[in-house]
């Protein structure tokens, strides 16, 4: 998948691109009942080794990347807009261990995320990964819309089984 890569502008080590990879989807306003789901479920990738891909750019996506970063397993960091001038130093730390790729379909003139860019970011994450773990969409949202259009092409997705999700077990969504 390395060829892939060729058309977006990247950082970090390369070779993560052709691990296994999980991408983490969430609605940006997550029900209280799930976010502690979440943090268990990032100590479990974490600790299984798991190479994840998001965004991490919503409150509980930096929270999850927050435990992913204890650990020494791979990380893919996908941009809404160009490649970060510089990095927080624990991504610093971990960009130094060869332990994160960062990836962006987006050219240097954009500096500024909005919907649409994080939209064409989410879909990027949903191609390149293996499978899908979605820990809430809400009902009708952008999140709802991609994953279940993967799930039809046939992408393995996952959710946690609480009430929220139920729309998305409804719909075939696997429970996790």
């Amino acid at each position: 998948m390395t060829g892939f890569c060729l058309q977006y502008r990247y950082s970090g080590n390369i070779d993560l691109i052709n691990l296994p990879k999980t991408a983490f989807l969430c609605s940006r306003h997550v029900p209280a009942s799930i976010v502690l789901k979440c943090y268990d479920w990032a100590i479990q990738q974490r600790n299984a080794g798991n190479c994840v891909i998001s965004g991490f750019h919503s409150q509980i996506e930096k929270d999850v990347l927050h435990y992913l970063l204890k650990g020494h397993q791979p990380i893919i960091i996908a941009l809404s807009r160009r490649l970060k001038k510089r990095l927080e130093p624990e991504l610093s730390k971990a960009l130094e261990k060869n332990r994160i790729f960062i990836i962006t379909p987006f050219e240097e003139k954009v500096r500024r995320v909005i919907q649409e860019n994080a939209n064409k970011r989410n879909e990027l994450m949903a191609e390149i990964a293996d499978e899908i773990f979605v820990a809430y969409a809400q009902p009708q949202g952008n999140v709802e819309r991609l994953v279940l259009k993967w799930l039809k092409k046939g992408k393995k997705v996952g959710t946690f089984d609480v009430t929220e999700n139920r729309a998305l077990i409804d719909a075939g969504i696997e429970i996790i």
